[in-house]
């Protein structure tokens, strides 16, 4: 298990990775300016998927 702060460097890591620096840094910004309940976003952004779309995204994404 990881330490607080293992898992906001990977975190960040994996932010700068995928969006690049200037965009992470938008990103971060705009987390700190709005209220941000990622359990609450993750539900309304996978409401309409099925089981089987949303294996299909999982197997897509870990094969990178």
């Amino acid at each position: 298990m990881y330490n607080t702060a293992a898992i906001l460097n990977e975190g960040m890591a994996c932010l700068v990775e995928k969006l690049g620096v200037i965009e992470t840094e938008i990103f971060i910004s705009h987390i700190i300016r709005e209220p941000f309940d990622y359990t609450e976003w993750q539900r309304k952004h996978y409401e309409n998927f099925s089981v089987t779309e949303l294996n299909k995204l999982a197997v897509e994404y870990a094969k990178g």
